[in-house]
């Protein structure tokens, strides 16, 4: 059965967006305009979640319903409401996390905001909120966002086999992380693990679900962000090996006791290094150092940052390798090196 709310037409703006907002509007179907014996109406149509009423309309069968195209691409949906100048600066990508969309859409744009976001949802029948995307700032690295659609910006994504809880407009999630996720989740089996900058469990949940290391002592020193953690601790089952704590790395570090450091944060981490290496066991291990960096400079310097700070401590370096994760910005890239620390 196909569900709509027939509508006054001066009332079905304000119907159409209650719907948007509540999560169920059904994008897979044209509203359409009808004439009865009573006069002219809207049709808008619902999914199954809609209440047998919304404010005191009455929620009714759809006869014959008329389904959308769905277009090929943003731009294409936008293609009527938009003029040629505008269309080219849509933007060409958003991120999906759970049933959230995430996008950047420039100044240009900013009277077509909703208009944007209204497309997207379409195309995502799936979800039901989007926020525009400014970039992060602070010390916590925190999203700045603006909700456009929806309610609700606390979500669920699944990746990987692993559910990570957040809320988009307190704690970052960057799709750009994937690869490097996947393969910490092939890494650490039976060993201890110290994860620095834990964050909602980026690197260290995969880890602790795929590989099941023996122990996983996770830091997080944003108390929005720590909250998640525990939470995604909890929903990933793995409460029997992940000890989360809150505060700041570099006073709560056990020293000499990993097998394995992750150090996945960017900005400051060199800063940390030295706790970090401390936390590793006497007989060394291994560390995970992440960094942005000129492109010029991505060979040498991180892996000069790690050598000086062992150096300090008494301790050798073996670097096993450097991976680029993503681009960062213009001229900057995002790096993971794999350092062997011994004495």
């Amino acid at each position: 059965m196909y569900r709509m709310i027939r509508t006054a037409p001066e009332k079905g703006e304000e119907l159409r967006k209650k719907a948007i907002q509540g999560g169920f509007l059904d994008t897979s179907r044209k509203i359409r305009k009808v004439r009865t014996e009573e006069g002219n109406f809207l049709e808008i149509p619902v999914t199954e979640s809609a209440y047998d009423s919304v404010d005191s309309f009455l929620v009714l069968e759809q006869e014959n319903p008329e389904f959308l195209e769905k277009p090929n691409s943003l731009k294409d949906s936008l293609k009527g409401f938009l003029s040629e100048t505008e269309l080219a600066s849509v933007p060409s990508g958003w991120q999906v996390l759970g049933d959230i969309i995430i996008v950047f859409i420039p100044e240009i744009l900013e009277d077509k905001k909703t208009r944007i976001a209204e497309s997207l949802l379409s195309m995502y029948p799936k979800c039901r909120t989007v926020v525009r995307d400014f970039g992060i700032e602070g010390q916590f690295r925190q999203p700045k966002r603006e909700l456009l659609l929806g309610s609700e910006t606390e979500t669920i994504h699944k990746e990987h086999g692993c559910f990570f809880k957040q809320d988009v407009t307190k704690v970052m999630y960057s799709k750009g992380n994937l690869e490097e996720r996947k393969r910490m989740s092939q890494l650490g089996e039976g060993e201890v693990i110290v994860d620095m900058f834990a964050g909602i469990g980026y690197f260290s949940i995969p880890m602790a679900v795929h590989s099941r290391p023996k122990k996983i002592v996770g830091i997080e020193i944003n108390p929005e962000s720590f909250a998640y953690l525990k939470e995604n601790i909890r929903l990933n089952k793995v409460e029997d090996i992940f000890i989360p704590i809150c505060g700041d790395c570099s006073k709560f570090a056990p020293e000499g006791t990993a097998d394995r450091v992750l150090m996945g944060y960017v900005g400051t981490t060199h800063h940390y290094l030295e706790p970090a290496i401390k936390a590793l066991k006497k007989s060394g291990g291994i560390l995970h150092y992440h960094e942005t960096v000129p492109e010029s400079l991505a060979r040498t310097r991180p892996q000069e940052r790690i050598e000086k700070a062992a150096c300090a401590l008494g301790k050798k370096v073996e670097i096993l390798e450097t991976h680029r994760i993503k681009k960062y910005s213009p001229g900057v890239l995002h790096v993971v090196v794999d350092a062997r620390i011994f004495e």
